[in-house]
């Protein structure tokens, strides 16, 4: 057996050995949304240190949890902390967890982060609906023998962003009456903010935002068949857009005065999606 599946069944086994909960919606809480439990009916939850060689998050406010419960009904399982490639982690531990998520259960995804803009049009704070992703600038996760168990060996990307979650995510919006923008996501590795060059480059190339996560693990989940959707939270310019220089706590800080939109927008998603099925 493949050495990547064969952990990924051992996670899974380790959780279901302690966990009975069976979600149909996976989420990835990015920056802005990490107290997300507040709008959850948590059931049951399992720190990724209790699932033998599960990567850990190192990030600050990036919980390291799985949360098992209800939204508005909804079964759904949040990963409380993501893993990002820039830790050290190989790309198959990166996405690991997106991958356990699906074979859980998991039909849906909805993957959120926090975001530099790179489109002039858009403001810190700005709620942006992922339309598409660069991911040039990181390795794919998909490299190296196939998991045959999971999906082809020449995935699809031409929608990555189920076009039909989309549209749920614009009826979210009004339904909320929270704002959201449009755009397309471009990962890079990080740890490092970009360049002013490399954001450049990111817009002449039809990038509307710039990252360091999602991307990996949106190609992985639609590998293995999942419908994927993403939002970003804008929380600054991006390099060279203005004369202020990029910190971490800028972005946290701007993450946490949208939070409640934010949280607002997710939770009506996850209610549409319920509707659905």
């Amino acid at each position: 057996m493949n050495a990547i599946y064969e952990k990924l069944i051992r996670c899974r086994k380790a959780v279901n050995a302690k966990i009975k909960f069976k979600p149909e919606v996976a989420l990835i809480l990015g920056s802005g949304l990490g107290d997300y439990a507040d709008e959850m009916q948590v059931e049951e939850s399992l720190e990724y240190s209790d699932i033998g060689g599960f990567p850990i998050s190192t990030v600050a406010g990036h919980e390291g949890r799985f949360l098992f419960g209800y939204v508005k009904g909804v079964p759904v399982v949040a990963m409380q902390g993501r893993v990002h490639f820039y830790e050290g982690y190989p790309m198959s531990d990166v996405v690991l967890p997106v991958r356990l998520m699906g074979l859980l259960g998991a039909k849906n995804l909805i993957l959120t982060n926090a975001a530099g803009g790179v489109n002039v049009n858009f403001q810190p704070g700005d709620l942006m609906m992922i339309t598409d992703h660069i991911t040039t600038a990181v390795p794919s996760p998909l490299i190296g023998p196939n998991l045959d168990e999971l999906g082809t060996r020449f995935p699809d990307m031409s929608e990555v962003y189920d076009k039909g979650l989309r549209k749920m995510i614009k009826q979210a919006s009004k339904n909320t009456g929270v704002p959201i923008q449009e755009g397309v996501y471009m990962q890079f590795t990080g740890p490092n903010y970009e360049s002013p060059a490399e954001i450049r480059m990111c817009r002449t190339w039809g990038g509307d935002a710039a990252g360091m996560s999602t991307a990996c693990e949106a190609m992985a989940a639609r590998h293995m068949g999942l419908r994927v959707c993403g939002i970003s939270c804008i929380t600054n310019l991006a390099a060279g857009m203005s004369d202020q220089p990029l910190n971490h706590k800028e972005v946290q800080e701007t993450a946490d005065k949208v939070s409640r939109q934010f949280k607002s927008l997710v939770t009506e998603t996850i209610r549409l999606m319920g509707e659905e099925a």
